[in-house]
């Protein structure tokens, strides 16, 4: 045999949910950071919490500055607490509704499902809540003993470094989730 009997591949333990074809079901555990990100010509993303007012020199030939949410996740695929990062407006215009809507309000007390069809430029994104449901214990213990420091991507450090400060995570002002004046 090529491989040891009842081998399994070890499951990735990468710590950013990837929308991935197919549903992508996960519940939010934070509050978001909101910010603008682009590319590097290293390939390495830059964070900042205002857009530039010129194109930054060390972007990317091919990258844009793009609006985008940050929080903490579980990902229900796995389990794991994750960083998710939205920068798609069609998922966050399909999320806002629900942000102000009175039936579902603050995401932290329903999972969302985005479903995820096509590729590259015919990528498409459907989301979809699920009804109200209380976190496990153990979700809640894994939310609690999982300490993520969102605003660490806006310096380039690890926002899951434990020996770095964690900072107070804030709530995302009406202001800036209402975005008609930025260009997708």
């Amino acid at each position: 045999m090529f491989l040891p009997q009842n081998y399994e591949v070890p499951k990735s333990d990468g710590k950013y949910l990837k929308l991935e074809k197919g549903q992508n079901r996960f519940r939010v555990v934070s509050s978001a950071v909101v910010g603008y990100e682009y590319w590097t010509d290293k390939n390495k993303p830059v964070r900042l919490k205002t857009i530039p007012k010129i194109s930054p020199e060390d972007m990317r030939e091919d990258s844009k500055i793009k609006h985008f949410w940050a929080f903490v996740v579980i990902d229900r695929k796995d389990g794991q607490i994750k960083i998710a990062e939205i920068t798609q407006s069609s998922i966050m215009q399909a999320v806002e509704p629900l942000l102000v809507s009175e039936e579902w309000g603050d995401p932290k007390g329903y999972d969302i499902t985005i479903s995820r069809t096509g590729d590259k430029l015919d990528t498409e994104y459907t989301v979809q809540p699920s009804p109200h449901k209380e976190l496990t214990a153990e979700e809640k213990t894994l939310a609690s003993e999982t300490p993520v420091n969102l605003e660490a991507l806006f310096s380039g450090d690890n926002p899951f470094d434990k020996t770095g400060k964690q900072d107070e995570i804030v709530d995302i002002p009406e202001e800036d989730i209402k975005s008609e004046d930025i260009n997708f």
